[in-house]
């Protein structure tokens, strides 16, 4: 069951204004209502972070923290109902791409979606939107001023100036290593080619 149900789906700008070219956009955040009883869309923020966990961790394909984990557990609990929660990317926005969230029911979930456990917490992902958010972060503040659901995501690159799109670059996306489960930027002369194989299946899957 989409987050939206009932309700026009519309992102909401966290900024105001700002040039949409600008590569590196001020954070900005999506957010769930707080009394989130009806599947709304949220206001989407996207952040960039570049830093790798430590050498010889595994860090799952999308994580939460704890005050994420523990809104979306109290959000899911009040619907009575076997929710996951599923993410992704949909082509639009100034910069070429926009996240999505919903809860959905875990029957509904696809045969090639990934399906992510985080301590208890189930997400599902797409493959061609998994390409994009593989190492992202949920976070969760309950701020009055600039509250809610917020993306830390490695692979963008761009994000535009209201913060409701991005942007990533195929040759520096964040993956394993073919032969190893830790995190590695892939070089780009050994991926040169396997990324130009993906980026033309990423954009036929977004038409």
């Amino acid at each position: 069951m989409a987050l939206s149900a009932g309700v026009p789906s519309q992102i909401l700008c966290g900024l105001q204004g700002g040039d949409s070219r600008t590569a590196a956009a001020p954070p900005s955040s999506i957010r769930f209502p707080r009394d989130f009883r009806r599947r709304s869309l949220v206001c989407v923020r996207s952040s960039l972070i570049s830093a790798a966990p430590a050498t010889g961790s595994v860090a799952p394909a999308i994580s939460l923290t704890d005050k994420a984990l523990n809104h979306l557990n109290k959000m899911r609990s009040e619907r009575n109902e076997d929710l996951c929660l599923r993410i992704g990317v949909k082509q639009g926005g100034c910069s070429g791409m926009s996240y999505t969230m919903e809860f959905e029911n875990r029957a509904n979930s696809r045969p090639d979606d990934s399906i992510i456990e985080y301590n208890g917490f189930v997400i599902v992902c797409d493959p061609k939107s998994l390409l994009f958010v593989y190492g992202m972060q949920l976070d969760f503040s309950d701020a009055l001023i600039g509250g809610g659901f917020s993306f830390k995501n490695p692979n963008a690159t761009q994000t535009c100036g209201c913060g409701k799109s991005f942007a990533a670059e195929m040759t520096k996306l964040r993956l394993p290593t073919p032969m190893s489960n830790d995190w590695a930027t892939f070089d780009r002369g050994v991926a040169y080619g396997f990324m130009l194989v993906m980026l033309l299946v990423a954009y036929l899957l977004l038409h």
